[in-house]
């Protein structure tokens, strides 16, 4: 079968491109950067020159596959443009949407998140917990409105959504991710506090599983929420320190208000040297909202299997260079 990835030198994408070679599929990937595609991506991929952002390079991409898979996207919850959210999560997979549709792409696995949905803090939730109202940060409320618009667009094409929790894994690593945040700093000793809160994880290589599984089993605008599990924040950081047998597990809850007053002072500084703060108050929003996703659906009608949080950090370690950090 032959597919598209877009974002594929991103996290997910990345991710779903290994998983679909292994398939046995044939994938192509959009990218806006034909040399730097060209190490991050393993061979036997084709590579096709394209923005989501310009819908006149998408019909190329899509012409002749069966199975779009919407990886690509702006994660980050800080930016100091927030017009890039709407610009690239909105528009770019409305885009990509009506030119798989145009071409007769018979199914598209849409990567969202697990922010469109609804709970109180510390609660549960599962795909019947849709958010009904706008969320509060640009970041959630661009892939609440990327949801509805590929639903709209996309006529008799299929559409799946695949929606992660929090990545953690092998591939490119931001200022944001979790690897930059808490692993590098713990293996180095550099975390003796962290915030309070939590959230639900998902490792890279079981969540581009997910993918292929939504692209077979799934049902047509259906969500399957993909999280390994929740944890908090110091739970996270203590595992990759035993996980690891090095490095100095955190022994300090940092109190909000003093997370709060961090996360303002940062963005205050942000917005002078347009570098994104070490936390901003979205992502304090996000940990304290502590919340237990429910990976239920995915696994009884997918088939999904979760990977244990031990198995997914120790793979992170060893396969990216991290024991070396």
């Amino acid at each position: 079968m032959r597919v598209l990835v877009t974002g594929g030198t991103g996290k997910v994408g990345g991710a779903v491109v290994r998983a679909a070679l292994a398939a046995g599929h044939e994938v192509r990937a959009l990218v806006r950067d034909l040399d730097r595609a060209g190490m991050d991506l393993p061979p036997g991929v084709e590579l096709v020159p394209g923005d989501v952002t310009n819908p006149s390079s998408l019909a190329d991409a899509c012409d002749g596959c069966e199975i779009v898979y919407n990886a690509m996207g702006v994660p980050e919850q800080w930016l100091a443009d927030p017009s890039l959210f709407e610009r690239v999560n909105v528009r770019g997979s409305v885009n990509l949407t009506r030119a798989a549709a145009a071409t007769g792409v018979i199914r598209m696995v849409h990567t969202s998140t697990i922010d469109v949905f609804d709970a109180p803090p510390g609660g549960h939730f599962d795909e019947t917990n849709l958010a009904v109202r706008a969320k509060s940060t640009a970041y959630e409320r661009s892939k609440q409105q990327a949801e509805r618009a590929v639903l709209a667009t996309a006529g008799a094409m299929e559409v799946v959504f695949a929606n992660s929790a929090t990545v953690y894994g092998l591939g490119t690593t931001g200022n944001a991710s979790m690897e930059t945040q808490m692993f590098r700093p713990v293996l180095r000793g550099l975390l003796p506090a962290v915030p309070s809160g939590g959230f639900g994880v998902v490792f890279t290589e079981g969540l581009a599983q997910g993918h292929l599984l939504a692209a077979e089993r799934g049902r047509s605008g259906e969500r399957y929420i993909l999280c390994d599990e929740h944890a908090t924040v110091m739970h996270l950081a203590r595992t990759v320190a035993k996980v690891a047998g090095r490095g100095r597990a955190p022994v300090i809850t940092i109190p909000t208000p003093v997370m709060t007053a961090m996360a303002v002072a940062g963005e205050a500084v942000a917005k002078i040297t347009r570098r994104p703060p070490p936390i901003a108050r979205c992502q304090l929003q996000y940990l304290l909202w502590n919340a237990t996703p429910d990976s239920s659906k995915a696994q009884r009608e997918l088939g999904w299997h979760p990977t244990s949080l031990s198995e997914g950090i120790r793979r992170t370690i060893t396969e990216t260079g991290l024991r070396e950090a």
